[in-house]
């Protein structure tokens, strides 16, 4: 079993779990730090973790292109549906099911989730991923919360924090998640995607080094990383 992450900028992520395909939060066009052209990802599901524009970005065209299904809160699901693509999923926070390539549970996260068109977009989540022998946590976009602690009994293999600030957790309170999940290593999201979240990344990650247990992967755009 393998599972191979690669990271397209921003928050937009893929995951390939024994040669399924999932892309999370696909922000492709659009997105300034993209290389990857939304017209060529071609995945088999596809997770949303909130409504943002963002997030859901060219989630709509990729799923009637592909055929993929849409894993996303139940209002999500239902504007996917309302979109004219009917192979969705819909989950809510705390909820867990057991897709044909792993069990994907709905955390909590503290943020919003607006559609682009205005349109409700429910609860915002993160993700937590039970795949080809390792646990992941995506975080989504959030703020710091203690119950983070009950994300990370069990254990995680890797976590996936936003560390930008300004809309979501920062450099400062994603090293005291780390505290509390205790994942083995840790790849940043939404940062330096536009001025208002740019961070030194590699000073947050000199901290992650010193202050935490957990190693700090710093991944560049498609750039992959297969846990092991």
């Amino acid at each position: 079993m393998s599972v191979t992450l690669t990271f397209h900028g921003h928050s937009a992520l893929s995951l390939n779990v024994d040669g399924v395909k999932l892309v999370v939060d696909p922000f492709f066009s659009g997105n300034p730090l993209a290389k990857t052209k939304a017209a060529a990802v071609n995945p088999d599901y596809i997770l949303l973790t909130h409504g943002h524009g963002d997030h859901v970005g060219d989630a709509i065209a990729i799923a009637r292109r592909t055929g993929a299904t849409v894993i996303a809160n139940f209002e999500i699901a239902s504007w996917v549906e309302n979109q004219g693509h009917h192979k969705v999923h819909g989950q809510h926070i705390g909820g867990g099911y057991n897709h044909p390539f792993g069990h994907v549970k709905f955390t909590p996260a503290l943020h919003g989730s607006m559609l682009p068109d205005g349109s409700n977009g429910g609860m915002p989540g993160g993700l937590l991923l039970t795949v080809g022998g390792k646990r992941i946590y995506i975080s989504g976009d959030t703020a710091l919360f203690s119950d983070m602690a009950l994300i990370g009994r069990g254990g995680l293999d890797l976590a996936v924090l936003c560390i930008g600030d300004n809309y979501t957790m920062g450099p400062d309170d994603s090293i005291l998640a780390l505290d509390y999940l205790k994942p083995k290593r840790v790849v940043p999201c939404h940062y330096n995607t536009w001025p208002v979240i740019e961070v030194d990344v590699h000073a947050w990650a000199a901290r992650v080094a010193a202050e935490t247990a957990s190693q700090p992967l710093v991944m560049g755009v498609d750039e992959s990383h297969t846990l092991s």
